[in-house]
Order: C-alpha cells, then sequence, then structure tokens
C-alpha cells in the first residue's frame, strides 16, 4: 500500500512540474506576460473561436487589454509571442532571414505541400517568386492578362444576369478559377474527366480546422481533396511531357525550367506551385469580391462616387465597349481607395507566423530560439489612433496623401468629417493587407486588378439587389455561412433622365 501511495505521489509531482513547466517556460531573460493555456492544447480552442467580421479577434483584444501589445501563448502545441505593435511588426519583417523565418503548421504543410513555395526559405523562395512574377508582375498583367481578364469577367457578370440570381462569393469564385486555371495549365473544367474544382472545394472546407486525420473529419476531406486535385495536375503534367503540342501557359513555362541543366525547379515543386497558385489566386480574391459588393450595397455614397469614376472612363472613350486599358486602370483614383478600404475591413489573413531562429529581443522581452511569432493585421488595420472610426466603410480616408496634403487641409464636404489618410501602397507599418518585408504577396497586383475590372462592369453595366446572404464570421479565416446572394440585370441601354441615374442600388 505504501509503494502505491508513493508511486501516486510521485506521478503527481511529476504531473505538476510538467504543468508548472509548461505555463513558465525557461528563458535566457524576461518572456513576454502572457498564459500558456493548457498542457498541449494550449489557447488553441480560444484562438479558433468564431466571431464576427468587424472587430479584432476577442482573443487578441482581451489579451492586449490584459498584458499589452507584445503577449505570449501556445497555439497547436507550440509557444507564440502574438505582437499588435505597428514597429514590432515592421521589425519582425525587416529581420527575415536573419533573426526569423516564415513558418507554418506542421498540418497546414502537409495540406499545402511538402514541396510548396511556403516550406523554402532564402535563395530558393526567391527563384520560386521570381517563377510567379513572371506570370503575375505588373508588366504581365499589362501585356497579356489584363485583356482576357477583362473578357472573362465581362462574359460571367452577363451569365450572372441571364440567371437573375447569384452567390457572389461561389459565382466569383467560379468565374477566377476557369479563367486562372485556363492561365496556369490550360484547364477547362468543361472538358476534363476529373473534375478539378469540387476537390479544392473539399481542400478548403478543412484547410483551418483541428489536424485529425481520419473519415469524416473536415482535416482528413481536406487532404483527399488535396491528393486528388494534385493527381489532376500531375497527370497534366505527364501529359503535357509526352506531347510536342506548345502551350502558351505557366505549366509550358515550369516544363522549360525543369528541363534546364542547372535549375532547383524538379516537377514535384512545380505541381504543388501549381497547386498553391491556384488557391491562393482565386479563394481570396473572390473573398475580396463578395466584400466589395456587400460593401458598395451598404455604402450609397460610395456607390454614387465609384459610378461617377467609371462613367467618366466611358465618356472619355472613343467607343464606349472596348475593353479596360492600363491607363484607364491606373487612373482608377477612387477604386483603389475604395479596394484598399475592403481590404483593411477584410483582414483575410488573421495571422502572419514567422519562426524565431535566433534568440532576440523585442520591446525588452526575450523571445527564444524555436518559438513563434505572430503579427496580427486586424489590430493594425482596426486601431482607432491610425484609423478614424476604423469599423466604418470610408474609402476617403485614403484620400489625403494622394493629394499630397496634409491631414488638416482634406476635409471632406460630403461626409462633414475630417479623415485620417492612410498611404495607397501595399505595405507599411500600419497596412498590412498582403503581407511584408520579402514575402510580400506576390498575387497582390492580381488581385487589385481583378476587383477594379469587376468594379468597372458592375457599376457601368448592372443594377443589382442583396436579396438574401451576407453574414460574415471568422473561425479564424474569413467565412461567408450563407453567402452574399443578388438579384443582377443588365441596365437599360437607352438613355435616362438624370434623376433616374442619381438613383442607388438599394440592397
Amino acid at each position: 500500500m505504501r509503494s502505491f501511495i508513493c508511486f501516486i505521489a510521485i506521478v503527481v509531482i511529476w504531473i505538476s512540474h510538467k504543468v508548472y513547466r509548461w505555463g513558465n517556460p525557461k528563458s535566457k531573460g524576461v518572456l513576454p506576460p502572457g498564459s500558456m493555456g493548457l498542457p498541449f492544447v494550449g489557447e488553441t480552442i480560444q484562438f479558433f473561436s468564431p466571431h464576427r467580421l468587424y472587430d479584432i479577434p476577442p482573443f487578441i483584444s482581451k489579451r492586449v487589454e490584459r498584458y499589452g501589445t507584445l503577449f505570449r501563448t501556445s497555439l497547436v502545441g507550440r509557444p507564440v509571442v502574438v505582437s499588435t505593435d505597428p514597429e514590432t511588426n515592421y521589425y519582425i519583417f525587416q529581420q527575415e532571414g536573419k533573426y526569423f523565418q516564415c513558418w507554418y503548421t506542421e498540418s497546414f504543410i502537409e495540406i499545402l505541400g511538402q514541396q510548396s513555395v511556403l516550406a523554402y526559405h532564402g535563395v530558393i523562395h526567391k527563384y520560386l517568386k521570381n517563377l510567379i512574377l513572371s506570370l503575375v508582375s505588373p508588366e504581365n498583367l499589362k501585356e497579356k492578362l489584363l485583356h482576357d481578364m477583362d473578357g472573362s469577367t465581362r462574359n460571367y457578370l452577363r451569365a450572372w444576369s441571364n440567371h437573375g440570381e447569384v452567390d457572389v462569393k461561389e459565382a466569383a469564385a467560379d468565374m477566377i478559377f476557369e479563367y486562372f486555371a485556363k492561365k496556369l495549365f490550360s484547364y477547362d473544367e468543361t472538358k476534363a474527366c476529373k473534375k478539378l474544382r469540387e476537390n479544392y472545394k473539399a481542400f478548403i472546407d478543412g484547410l483551418i480546422s483541428f489536424p485529425l486525420n481520419f473519415p469524416g473529419t473536415a482535416y482528413h476531406a481536406c487532404l483527399q481533396g488535396r491528393k486528388n486535385a494534385t493527381k489532376v495536375i500531375k497527370d497534366a503534367f505527364s501529359e503535357r511531357r509526352s506531347s510536342k503540342e506548345i502551350h502558351n501557359d505557366f505549366m509550358n513555362y515550369l516544363l522549360e525550367e525543369v528541363n534546364k541543366e542547372e535549375t532547383f525547379l524538379t516537377e514535384g515543386v512545380a505541381v504543388d506551385l501549381v497547386f498553391v497558385l491556384l488557391f491562393a489566386t482565386y479563394e481570396t480574391t473572390s473573398a475580396g469580391i463578395t466584400l466589395l459588393t456587400k460593401f458598395l450595397s451598404d455604402n450609397p455614397a460610395v456607390l454614387r462616387e465609384l459610378t461617377k469614376e467609371h462613367e467618366a472612363i466611358l465618356r472619355s472613350r472613343e467607343k464606349q465597349d472596348s475593353t479596360i486599358t492600363w491607363r484607364e486602370y491606373k487612373s482608377m483614383t477612387f477604386t483603389h481607395m475604395v479596394i484598399n478600404e475592403t481590404v483593411r475591413l477584410a483582414n483575410i489573413v488573421p495571422g502572419i507566423f514567422r519562426r524565431v531562429i535566433k534568440e532576440v529581443e523585442l520591446k525588452g522581452y526575450t523571445v527564444p530560439a524555436g518559438w513563434v511569432v505572430m503579427v496580427c493585421p486586424s489590430s493594425l488595420h482596426l486601431n482607432p489612433d491610425k484609423y478614424g472610426d476604423p469599423l466604418a466603410f470610408n474609402p476617403w480616408r485614403w484620400e489625403w496623401r494622394r493629394e499630397g496634403g496634409t491631414k488638416e487641409a482634406h476635409v471632406h464636404l460630403r461626409c462633414k468629417e475630417l479623415f485620417l489618410g492612410q498611404e495607397m501602397h501595399a505595405a507599411s507599418k500600419d497596412f498590412m493587407a498582403f503581407g511584408g518585408g520579402v514575402r510580400l504577396c506576390v498575387g497582390a497586383d492580381f488581385a487589385k486588378l481583378q476587383m477594379a475590372i469587376y468594379l468597372h462592369y458592375l457599376v457601368t453595366k448592372y443594377r443589382w439587389t442583396v436579396i438574401r446572404g451576407g453574414d460574415i464570421i471568422r473561425r479564424p479565416g474569413l467565412v461567408f455561412p450563407n453567402g452574399l446572394h443578388i438579384e443582377i440585370s443588365e441596365k437599360q441601354k437607352c438613355s435616362e433622365p438624370n434623376d433616374a441615374k442619381e438613383k442607388v442600388i438599394k440592397a
């Protein structure tokens, strides 16, 4: 009996020691304040808890209020330091490769591919990034993609109006998926034996889920979706190798790279590259388009200003039905302000992770090597000190820097309010919708161009009304649980009285 009691006592002491060590990790310096949560589980459950769109995640805001702008926690079994401080975030991105390295969970890498561009660093990452830029750089968008993207968008919007009612999220995803799959590897869903789109849907549904890999779980369905989708891409590579036919697409370019004597690129890496590019492009951009549509429906003043800008473009043309030119796209000043404001509020990426490769000091605290830091974009984008009335959809807040004036000088008379203007470039200390540093999203220009083309035709050619849906939650990624269903029809081509032109599409 004594032996049994001694054994129980030893077990209790051992468990108590482990729990204590879990909650109080070793460090050569002072760790940021915070809680590590439950052993092994950490605070993962709280992090994944759903919340509404228009606010900083409660997981973040509650801890910032208690611990400050830098705090520690534990997610998916890893110690994590969360930063909501603009200066610290900027420093983290600028020290890529020295103190920090891009990081994703093992389950996330397994989903996206062990040979994915996300898994590489340094020289190889730069090489793969340049491969992607050969497809979506501003120069290629201008010379090769703009015309086709314009035609695809026009065709799809016309088809939407013929149906009368569409779910914008699904319809926009279909539009971008079809267009970009053709650009990547000449894939046509209508002619393919194995349907790629359905496999991507299964993949996305379980992308941010607990890594429980057995039948019936979202994670298992996600892995199966990835497996089936990459099989389609691998088969396309094999067929392309055995065929002498030349295709004017990205896969053809990748095959040329694979066949070079001195190259980093293997066929496996190329397959994962195509897989990730298609996912990242159509899923995030379709979410942006859905939010654009919702925000315009909810904000008549913005819709009027946007329509005015695009109708002016039509009046300046010799032929109104000609395609959008690059010069016109670059002239869409208010459109870019609307897009910036949309992605600021969207915060599609809930957190940007970096692994600490060498012990580093942040704001007087020590973060050990092997830990992970997480930059939280929403805490920057919804900061009232940087963005006046941060939860309001207000594109004019971007105006003053564009016009080169001072904050005090720019008063938007229509809204009778002084706006805190923000810079309109892709990344700054207070604007990280597309990431930052060397890992700045290479598809940002593609996404902004697609959204601008969509807006041009939507506001000049169509009328629409939101008939149901529009709810948005985060868990922690952006989700439209009941879509955004609109009734859409073409505007009358005959001239309308001025008062009719001033009417706002009511949503």
